[in-house]
Order: C-alpha cells, then sequence, then structure tokens
C-alpha cells in the first residue's frame, strides 16, 4: 500500500489570522457558545462601566421581534473622532479590533478608574460573531451611526447634527447574533433577567429596563437599599441573626491598595434553605467565585473564631474550620479591584492575589465590632458554627466496610461452609481461638461456618451506626452474616444474608453469658431484622459432663448437663439404675476450649443432639424490650442497674 506524501511545511505553511478572524476561527476562546448571552452581556457591561465610572443613570435592554437585542445607555458615548495613531474612527476601532478599548489606563488619570471591561476585547467578539450590529453613539450634540456585518464595515460611519429628542449622550447598540456560532439561538430569559437586576442592585439609583417585543412586557429595576434588601427579598431560610452589612474602601492614604478599592457585602446566616451566593468584581458577575470570595470567607472565620475564643465557647474536642462558618452563608459581595485579574476572557472567576487580603482586611475588623456590640447575636452564630463542626466532625468518623475490587472482603479468620444453601447455612460466633479451632474440626463443613471472636465484643448499645465499623470484629460479623447494620423502623436488603442461622456459642459461664449478652445487644440495636425474621440463635454447651462406670449389661457411659439441675438429674438417674455413689466422675469445663472436636459436635454442632434456642422478643414489645436493655447496658444507667438488681436480685443465679 503506498504512502500518502506529507504536504510540504515550509514558510507558506505559516497563517496570520488578522483582524477578528481569531474569533470566526475559535469562538468558544473568547466567549460561551451554548447561546447568545454572553456577547450581549459584553455590551450590558460595557454600559454598567459608564454607570459605574458615574456618568449615566439608565440602561435599557430591548428583545426585540426579529431576534436582536439592543442595549442603550445614557453615558458619554463612545467617542467617534479620528485615533491620534491609527488614523481611523475611534468607534470603528473599539467594534473591528481586538485589544483596543479605554480601560487600560487605570487610575485617577484614565477614562474609567474601575471596570468590568479589561482586555478591549468585549464588544468586537459580538461583532465578529453577529450578522449585522449597528452602533450610535450621542455626543457632543452629534449622532455618528455604523453598521457591521461578521466584524467588517458595511455602512461607513455617519455623522449628523442632533435632532429634536436626540439632544443628549450615550450609545445604543443592535446585535443581530450569528446562529452559525450558537448551539441555540434562545436566550435564558431567567439569566438575563437576574444579570440585569443584579446591575441595579449594585448601583442604587441606577435604573435597569428589560422590554420585550413579543409579549410587550417591560420589566424594571432601581434599587435604593442595594445589597440588603436584594438578599432578604432571594433568601429562601430562616434567618438566625439579623443580617450583617457594611462596606470598606481605601482612602488615598492606604498603604497596601489604591484609593477606592474594597468591598460592600450583605451576608446573612440561616439553619435551612439553600445558600444565596453571589458575588461582583466591578459589576461583572463572578459564578465561579474566585480570591474576593476567599476574603469574605477568610474575613468571617476569624471574626467568629476570635469571638468563640473570647467568650470560651468552644467545647472540648471540636476543631472549627472556615467550612464551619461558611456552610450556612448566604451572601452577596460587590468588589472594586483596580485592575482585577481574571481566569479567562468570560471572566467567571477572579484570580487577583491581593484580593483575599483587600476583601478580608475590611470584613474581618467590620464584623468582630458587631458581633461584640451584640453578643447574643454573636453566641447563636457561634452555635451554629459550632453544630456544622460537630456535624462535619461525626461525618469525618463513619467507618466504611473494608472493601477489595469494590466488593466487601470476607474476614480472614471466617473459615466458610461450602453450600450457598441458605436454609441449611448456618454460622457459630464462637468465643476464643481455641474453641473456633474445636469448632472448626467439629464442624458439618457442608453447611456449618465459624467465625473466632477474640475477647469481649463491644457494648454497640450507645454506639453509632456510621462507627460500628471502626471495631475489627463488629466489621467482621457484619461482613460474613451479609446484613449491613440498621434501624428497627428501616427496611435492610436481606437479600445478601449468607447464613439462614447466626449462632451465638459462648462458654457455659459468668464469662460466656456476658458475651452472649453484648452480642445479643449487638442484634437487637443494629440487626434487629435479623432477629425479627427468625435467623439469630443461641448454642446451648454443656457446663458438665459426667461418665457412668459400667453397670450390668451397661457399658460405661458419658452424659452432658448444662447446668447444676440437669446435673443432679443425670445423678437420680445413675442411682435409680443401681450405680454406687461416687462410682461416676463428674468433670466441670470451663470453657469450650478445653472440649476437643468430637465432644463439641456431640454436645453443641451436631443438629441431632444440640440445643439450640431461638432469640424472640416474645409477648414483650420492641419498645419495652430497649428501654430494659437501656438499664443493662447503657452507660448513664447505673441508679437504674442498682434498683433492678435491688427489686429481681433474689430470681438470679449465681456461678461462684
Amino acid at each position: 500500500m503506498a504512502v500518502k506524501p506529507t504536504p510540504a511545511y515550509s514558510e507558506a505553511s505559516i497563517r496570520v489570522l488578522k483582524g477578528l478572524e481569531p474569533v470566526k476561527q475559535r469562538p468558544g476562546m473568547y466567549t460561551r457558545t451554548d447561546n447568545p448571552l454572553h456577547v450581549i452581556q459584553e455590551v450590558i457591561d460595557n454600559a454598567a462601566d459608564e454607570a459605574l465610572a458615574g456618568h449615566g443613570k439608565k440602561i435599557k435592554v430591548v428583545l426585540h421581534a426579529d431576534g436582536s437585542v439592543s442595549i442603550e445607555d445614557d453615558g458619554r458615548g463612545i467617542p467617534f473622532g479620528l485615533h491620534p495613531e491609527e488614523n481611523a474612527p475611534v468607534i470603528e476601532l473599539v467594534f473591528t479590533r481586538l485589544h483596543a478599548g479605554g480601560k487600560f489606563d487605570k487610575g485617577q488619570g484614565g477614562a474609567y478608574s474601575f471596570s468590568g471591561g479589561l482586555h478591549g476585547v468585549g464588544v468586537s467578539v459580538t461583532n465578529a460573531l453577529a450578522t449585522r450590529l449597528e452602533a450610535t453613539s450621542y455626543r457632543e450634540g452629534m449622532v455618528a451611526r455604523l453598521v457591521f456585518s461578521g466584524g467588517d464595515v458595511i455602512e461607513p460611519l455617519q455623522l449628523r447634527q442632533a435632532g429634536e429628542g436626540e439632544r443628549r449622550s450615550g450609545t445604543c447598540v443592535r446585535v443581530w447574533p450569528d446562529a452559525k456560532y450558537f448551539e441555540t439561538m434562545a436566550l435564558p430569559l431567567a439569566q438575563l433577567t437576574h444579570l440585569l437586576r443584579s446591575k441595579a442592585v449594585l448601583m442604587p439609583g441606577v435604573t435597569v429596563t428589560l422590554v420585550t417585543e413579543k409579549t410587550k412586557e417591560t420589566q424594571s429595576w432601581i434599587f435604593k437599599g442595594g445589597l440588603r434588601d436584594y438578599l432578604l427579598q432571594t433568601l429562601s431560610g430562616e434567618l438566625v441573626i439579623p443580617v450583617f452589612e457594611g462596606e470598606g474602601f481605601a482612602d488615598a492614604q492606604h498603604d497596601s491598595f489604591a484609593e477606592g478599592e474594597g468591598a460592600s457585602w450583605c451576608v446573612a446566616f440561616t439553619e435551612d434553605g439553600q445558600p444565596v451566593r453571589e458575588s461582583y468584581v466591578n459589576l461583572i458577575p463572578t459564578h465561579a467565585g474566585g480570591t474576593h470570595e476567599s476574603g469574605l470567607r477568610d474575613g468571617l472565620f476569624t471574626a467568629v473564631k476570635s469571638f468563640i475564643e473570647l467568650h470560651s465557647l468552644l467545647p472540648k474536642g471540636v476543631k472549627l474550620l472556615p467550612e464551619d462558618v461558611f456552610a450556612r452563608t448566604s451572601y452577596v459581595l460587590s468588589a472594586k479591584v483596580l485592575d482585577p485579574q481574571f481566569q479567562g476572557q468570560i471572566k467567571e472567576r477572579l484570580n487577583s492575589r491581593d484580593a483575599v487580603r483587600l476583601v478580608s482586611s475590611f470584613v474581618r475588623p467590620t464584623l468582630e465590632l458587631w458581633l461584640n456590640q451584640h453578643v447574643e447575636y454573636g453566641k447563636k452564630l457561634a452555635e451554629l458554627a459550632i453544630k456544622a463542626a460537630q456535624t462535619r466532625q461525626k461525618a469525618g468518623q463513619k467507618v466504611e466496610k473494608r472493601k477489595g475490587s469494590g466488593v466487601a472482603v470476607l474476614p480472614g479468620k471466617l473459615t466458610d461452609c461450602e453450600s450457598r444453601d441458605l436454609a441449611h447455612n448456618e454460622v457459630f460466633l464462637v468465643e476464643g481461638d481455641s474453641a473456633g479451632g474445636s469448632a472448626k474440626m467439629g464442624r458439618d463443613k457442608e453447611s456449618q461456618a465459624i467465625l473466632p471472636l477474640r475477647g469481649k465484643v463491644l457494648n454497640t448499645w450507645e454506639v453509632e451506626r456510621d462507627r460500628l465499623f471502626a471495631n475489627t470484629e463488629i466489621h467482621d460479623i457484619a461482613v460474613a452474616i451479609g446484613v449491613d447494620p440498621h434501624g428497627p423502623k428501616d427496611s435492610p436488603d436481606l437479600s445478601g444474608l449468607r447464613y439462614g442461622k447466626v449462632c451465638i456459642l459462648s462458654d457455659a459461664d459468668v464469662d460466656g453469658s456476658h458475651i452472649q449478652v453484648l452480642l445479643l445487644t449487638l442484634f437487637f440495636r443494629h440487626f434487629p431484622k435479623l432477629i425479627e425474621t427468625g435467623h439469630v440463635f443461641v448454642a446451648r454447651p454443656p457446663l458438665f459432663r459426667v461418665d457412668a462406670p459400667a453397670r450390668g449389661k451397661k457399658p460405661a457411659s458419658k452424659a452432658y448437663a448444662l447446668d447444676e439441675g440437669e446435673l443432679s438429674a443425670i445423678l437420680d438417674k445413675l442411682r435409680k439404675e443401681g450405680v454406687r455413689e461416687a462410682a461416676w466422675s463428674i468433670s466441670r469445663f470451663k470453657g469450650l476450649g478445653e472440649m476437643n472436636a468430637e465432644q463439641l459436635w456431640d454436645t453443641t454442632l451436631n443438629p441431632d443432639t444440640r440445643r439450640l434456642l431461638p432469640v424472640q422478643l416474645g409477648s414483650i414489645d420492641f419498645l419495652q424490650t430497649e428501654k430494659l436493655i437501656t438499664k443493662l447496658m447503657g452507660k448513664g444507667e447505673a441508679a437504674a442497674r442498682r434498683e433492678l438488681m435491688e427489686l429481681h436480685g433474689d430470681s438470679v443465679e449465681i456461678d461462684v
């Protein structure tokens, strides 16, 4: 197969994109292309920059029936004279050249001290991605008009004297976005409305109007109460304390920041509802946040932490983090930064490093003063933050089931059975490794599994479900049986249950009874559905063995007794059979570990001869049982336990 030759790479291969060609080639580098809202916003931002600079009190946006959008302001109007160096009308340069604008020269000598426009790119992108754009500037008693298509001039600059009713200043831009550059031409009205409303909020006294020709609807916003009114109208949750609002701006003597730099803010703390969080830099909405939001976060946290420390409110063992104060915070933040550095042309995130210090330096002292003037509010806020910290710490302590390849790994000490038939499978939770060894040797490998437990199991009556798996023994029990911990009102998935019978097997002495109670507590508290569905059992190993000599035709025999009562019955029977007194020998098992595999099978594991008690609630309801176990197993129930022992102590058998 012939290899196709690669085209020659030479000097002629290098292409230089001129004018607005880069925007048309790669529009996604300059704007959002899901819909035309951002290219319209570029024009709205220019109108807002005029108002921010103190020139203009009105911004009007019209959604025309033909799909075009016009934006009108009463600012100074774009200059239309010839540029001293480029020898072209300035209004033409603004719309046709990348990086041409009046906002590079910041500070007191520039046309704009503070502005959202930074790169001189905005409206030239709008122009490049439009089938038609009409720009009209009213200035110095004249009216200047230009028309573009795809970024090129199609009707050169026309100048005329302003007529009656035109004697004003300002700019009007009407744009027809080009459908080939956008996924949809439908403007998201909710987002546009929110954007215009926020401009009115951030510039008290400026009227912002939206006219929709198709529906003949007009909406108008003018805010005199500013951020406070706006936030209170937007909040859904109940306020914990009154809103905290303030502002701070550097003066001419400030040693770190330029005159006028700073922020205004309004912060609300709620216990419920979705937090409202909006931030702006020089009126540009920063949906992705940035360093000015970090400054607000830092200022709030430092002030609240300082108040909590001053009044010694932090409980022992609780560590406060910024997220604890910020978790239930709603805010509107408007920062003024002389030379902001944004991430990308669409300016959704502020990256200026100094903005953290700028905002924090004004927020922190203001909030500290406010909290110490309103101590009762400060304590409520501290309580909210501490509660969030405790919830976070509790969530961080949650212990998950140990997994390998996404599946819970069966504990290594589990000796499983071969069958997968739930009706016949049994697992024995055995006290101690030595007893576990005998049980492994004596069991029926087909249907009986053995899980040895080391020492006494944790008292889980007051352990939260999320912390159960921190205990190895309990983790292993849950994984082995295949059911997750749950509550009495839950509907756990029992499809993973691996054994039809879960059998508690402990020594017949007091310690064994204690382990039995601890395991029953675990199942009642954290696996109640297993008890309810009849899957939990208690095995009854014997406490005594009686070896009887041969008598007449009967050979020597052995018998097992669960307790003293059964032992007496066995001895009475031997006497009746003519065995002389003391001819028999009685052995007392100190524990399961003393039984060999054969004995354990005969007495405890063999379904034909063993004693297996099902665990049931019986006639006592769940709540009564819960109260009783709380008395027996609760940490702070010593007095109730003493009373119980005094009332029922005589009916208890003691194994000494």
